[in-house]
């Protein structure tokens, strides 16, 4: 497997710029998601670093190759890279082992790395079956060991569990995720399901407007995001406008001290929690109330609103047991450190909205 490196690339169709000074790296052996909304990009970046489609600027790199540039584009089929579809794509009147070796030279060597992926993706004895007689999550096992099966320098995976159910969706995220790390693979999983995208990647790269804004491990991009879009975008958040000064925030829940990352912001701005971070205490003489309570299963969203109607609704995440009921009045404490993004930061209309 190489790495693969996107530098200052620009795309589109016609007059239409679809990616915009977009740079990329995805180091040798590492899995990294692409995350962001519909129409942001995420597809016409597959397609240029699979060479369906040319960059009018910039170029891609797979491992020491250029493979992209405005003088060069590799064919698709010289670049070494591997693709998994949405629908997995396999073919319907071949059998699994057809469908994984239909990559390979024949003679027995095909016979033994098919064997290989088949067992590394938890379909040994089910060689012989079509497709029609696999169920979703095992035909998109097949199609990812098809993939891996010709040794390509990259994998793009697209989307390739947004049609499973939500359980089984889970159970095959994890198996595809031990099968690229036990092979080394060098892969990039685009998707816009933020749960997949920091649950089963090295780093995250959180794409907007055609270009990537954060790039950074799955913690760092929750926990820190670069900025508030982000912030909104990855993950639940709790959003109060506040004025900052000496290292805390005055909001509607109270001072709550800042993350310290080496600047000390002032003025008026948002700040932003996750939700998990609101403790709710059951007080008949609180000012909010409990609105509704949805539960998870793991844990539960707990719904919140002032009882004078003068501030936007909060919402709770609590783990286990919930320690109220709705219609119960309580009190809210803050756990940890708050983000905050000044005026300047929230240029959308939604945001601005929340200063009001």
């Amino acid at each position: 497997m190489s790495e693969l490196r996107l530098e200052d690339v620009d795309a589109g169709y016609g007059s239409v710029c679809v990616l915009e000074g977009l740079d990329l790296h995805v180091p040798t052996g590492s899995l990294t998601t692409v995350l962001g909304p519909s129409g942001c990009g995420k597809s016409t970046l597959l397609r240029v670093v699979a060479g369906f489609h040319r960059p009018s600027a910039g170029r891609v790199v797979v491992g020491d190759r250029v493979v992209a540039d405005r003088a060069t584009s590799v064919p698709p089929e010289r670049r070494r890279v591997g693709i998994v579809p949405q629908e997995g794509a396999l073919f319907p009147h071949l059998t699994v082992a057809e469908n994984v070796g239909f990559g390979l030279r024949r003679g027995g060597a095909r016979q033994t790395r098919v064997d290989e992926l088949l067992e590394l993706v938890g379909l040994t004895g089910l060689a012989a079956r079509r497709p029609a007689e696999l169920s979703g999550g095992q035909q998109q096992r097949v199609a990812v060991a098809r993939a891996l099966a010709p040794g390509p320098a990259v994998l793009l995976l697209d989307e390739p569990f947004s049609s499973l159910d939500a359980g089984l969706r889970a159970d095959v995220r994890a198996e595809m995720r031990a099968a690229l790390r036990a092979t080394g693979a060098t892969a990039v999983l685009v998707t816009h399901d933020q749960e997949e995208a920091l649950g089963m990647a090295d780093a995250v790269a959180v794409m907007r407007g055609g270009r990537i804004v954060q790039h950074a491990d799955p913690a760092t991009v929750y926990l820190a995001p670069a900025d508030l879009g982000v912030a909104r975008f990855v993950g639940e958040t709790v959003v109060l406008s506040g004025r900052a000064g000496a290292g805390v925030v005055a909001t509607r829940l109270g001072p709550l001290p800042l993350v310290a990352n080496g600047n000390a912001p002032t003025g008026e701005g948002l700040a932003v929690l996750r939700p998990e971070q609101l403790l709710l205490r059951p007080d008949p003489r609180a000012e909010y109330e409990v609105l509704d309570i949805v539960f998870h299963g793991h844990d539960a969203t707990v719904h919140l609103a002032a009882r004078d109607g003068s501030s936007r609704p909060l919402q709770a995440r609590v783990q286990g047991m919930v320690p109220v009921r709705s219609g119960d009045r309580v009190a809210v404490a803050v756990h940890g450190t708050a983000l905050f993004y000044p005026v300047d930061d929230a240029d959308d209309p939604v945001s601005r909205g929340l200063l009001r």
